[in-house]
């Protein structure tokens, strides 16, 4: 993909849902998939080649396809395992040593909404409401502050909740955890194309209930600050 198509601004990427090019990138079908568009952008704007990026919540893999074909080296946990390039692991302890990695991507759960996996510990069987949701999520931006080298960039995918008559800003409150370990660079606005609320049904119920349709999610670039 030529380099001009990476877009200039940062307050909105319009981000398509489907696999950009001709090779496949993890799994649209995949609950919460991440759009390959992103990681890409991410990772010309950041990395290098040869450079080695960690996904500690991979999913399906599509941050594992867009490293391999941008020549980076790439590590990819989960606990949900689809493809045998996938290593099972929790992302509240990354199997990796202390200031190794150039860059991370994560998109992570944004409350217990979605079905991720069968296995208990996952974070996406609790509730954005309950205060445990983002002492967990903590551990993990802990590790992630601990095997980033330092100046490195990550990323960080994650959504707030209308639910039931009632509004999480699981963003904003993500990010209050998030900023006890690095710099912030840049918010960015992730729109969300082909949404299932984009339907004269939601729409219906966003006007009886007086709430916005949610067609967008965060994206939190930052930096781990250099060592004192």
């Amino acid at each position: 993909m030529p380099k001009d198509l990476i877009l200039e601004s940062t307050t909105l990427w319009d981000c398509p849902t489907q696999n950009y090019g001709d090779r496949p990138h993890g799994n649209n079908k995949y609950n919460g998939v991440t759009p390959a568009f992103v990681i890409w952008n991410l990772l010309q704007r950041y990395t290098k080649e040869g450079d080695l990026v960690v996904d500690p919540m991979c999913g399906s893999g599509t941050t594992i396809d867009v490293a391999n074909e941008l020549n980076r080296k790439v590590i990819g946990y989960d606990l949900n395992i689809v493809r045998p390039d996938v290593i099972k692991n929790d992302s509240r302890k990354i199997p990796l040593q202390d200031n190794s990695v150039d860059f991370v991507f994560i998109d992570s759960p944004y409350s217990d909404n979605i079905k991720y996996s069968d296995d208990e510990k996952c974070v996406g069987k609790i509730s954005c409401e309950d205060e445990k949701f983002y002492d967990e999520l903590e551990k993990t931006v802990s590790e992630i502050a601990r095997i980033l080298k330092p100046n490195k960039t990550m990323g960080w995918v994650i959504a707030d909740q209308w639910i039931k008559r009632k509004f999480t800003p699981t963003g904003f409150l993500m990010w209050q955890r998030l900023e006890k370990y690095f710099e912030p660079i840049d918010i960015v606005c992730l729109t969300r194309h082909n949404q299932t609320s984009n339907t004269g049904v939601w729409h219906n119920r966003a006007r009886q209930f007086n709430f916005y349709l949610r067609g967008f999610k965060y994206l939190f670039i930052m930096r781990k600050p250099s060592r004192s």
